[in-house]
C-alpha cells in the first residue's frame, strides 16, 4: 500500500513538473510581442543601438521622448507597418541601447541617427520624433533637410523656453529622484489627460508598460538620458536655425499638454509656416493616449 502512495505521489510530481507554465517574459518582451516588427542591433557613431524595424514601403523613423523606449510607439507601430516600413530605435541610453560611458554629444547623436537613416532607410524618411525624439529630428533637419522627406514634431521640446506647469515639474521632481510604482503613477497623472481611461484601454499592456519604465528610470542609463536631455532636449533651439529648415514641416500637439503648453506648437506653426494639428483631450503624448486621432494626422503625411 504504502508503495502505491509512493507510485502515485511520483507520478503526480511528474505532471505537475511536465505541466509547469513557462517563465513570463520580461517587460521589454511583452509589450513587443505580437507587435509586426523585429529587433535589430546596430552599432551607430559608436553606440550598439537596439532598433525595431518592420513592414515594407517608404520609411518612416520613430523617435521616443525621454525616459523610454521604441516600445512606447507600440500603439501605432501596427497601423504604420501596413504600408510603410517602421524604423524605431531605442535612443543612445534608453531602453535596449548601450549606455555610453558619458552623456553623446549633441553633433555624436546627430552622426548616430544620420548612420541610422543611411544604414536603414531605402529613401529619405518621414521622421517623427516626439519630445526629446523632436528636438533631436529637428536639430537634425536644420543641417540636413536633404536626408529626410518629412518632419514631424509631437510635443517637442527646443521650440521655445521649457516652462512646465508647477505641478508637473514637481511630480517629474519626485519620480526621476525617486522612482517608483507611486511616484510614476503620480508623473503619469500630469502627463496623461484621462490616466484611467488610458490604463483600461491598454489592458494588459499596462502593467509592463509601467514596469520597463520603472526598470528605465533606476538603470544606470538615467543619468546619461538626463544629460542629454539638458544637452538637447531643454535648451531652445534659435529662431534662425529653426528657419532653416527646408523640409516639409508638421506639428502635432495635445491640447491639453502641460509640460510644453499648446502656445508653443501655436507660435512656432505661425512663425515658420508649419501645420499644427491640435489633438483634443489629450496631454504630452497622442501616440498613446490618442493614437487614432493621432494616426489620422499621421496617414496622410505618410500617402
Amino acid at each position: 500500500m504504502a508503495t502505491q502512495q509512493l507510485r502515485t505521489q511520483d507520478v503526480e510530481t511528474t505532471r505537475h513538473l511536465d505541466t509547469k507554465e513557462p517563465e513570463p517574459a520580461n517587460p521589454r518582451q511583452r509589450l513587443l510581442a505580437g507587435l509586426p516588427v523585429s529587433e535589430a542591433r546596430h552599432e551607430l557613431a559608436g553606440i550598439s543601438t537596439a532598433v525595431l524595424e518592420g513592414g515594407d514601403g517608404p520609411p518612416v523613423v520613430l523617435l521616443h521622448g525621454p525616459g523610454e523606449s521604441a516600445a512606447k510607439w507600440l500603439r501605432v507601430i501596427p497601423e504604420l507597418a501596413r504600408a510603410n516600413r517602421v524604423i524605431a530605435p531605442d535612443l543612445p541610453a534608453h531602453g535596449a541601447s548601450e549606455v555610453p560611458a558619458t552623456a553623446p554629444s549633441t553633433d555624436r547623436v546627430l552622426a548616430w541617427l544620420g548612420e541610422l537613416i543611411e544604414r536603414t532607410c531605402s529613401s529619405p524618411p518621414v521622421l517623427i520624433g516626439h519630445v526629446l525624439g523632436g528636438s533631436i529630428g529637428a536639430r537634425f533637419a536644420i543641417e540636413r533637410s536633404d536626408r529626410l522627406g518629412h518632419l514631424v514634431l509631437v510635443d517637442t521640446l527646443g521650440l521655445a523656453r521649457f516652462r512646465p506647469a508647477p505641478r508637473f515639474a514637481l511630480t517629474m521632481f519626485a519620480f526621476l529622484t525617486r522612482p517608483s510604482e507611486r511616484s510614476y503613477d503620480r508623473f503619469m497623472r500630469q502627463c496623461s489627460y484621462d490616466l484611467d481611461s488610458l490604463q483600461r484601454e491598454m489592458g494588459q499592456q499596462w502593467e509592463p508598460f509601467v514596469a520597463y519604465n520603472l526598470e528605465g528610470a533606476q538603470s544606470p542609463g538615467a543619468k546619461i538620458g538626463g544629460k542629454m536631455m539638458k544637452e538637447m532636449g531643454l535648451p531652445r533651439i534659435p529662431a534662425g536655425d529653426l528657419a532653416r529648415i527646408s523640409v516639409p514641416t508638421t506639428l502635432i500637439w495635445g491640447r491639453q499638454d502641460r509640460a510644453n503648453r499648446l502656445r508653443v506648437a501655436e507660435s512656432a506653426s505661425s512663425r515658420y509656416g508649419w501645420p499644427l494639428r491640435v489633438i483634443e483631450g489629450c496631454a504630452d503624448d497622442p501616440a498613446r493616449d490618442k493614437p487614432k486621432e493621432f494616426l489620422e494626422a499621421v496617414l496622410p503625411i505618410l500617402g
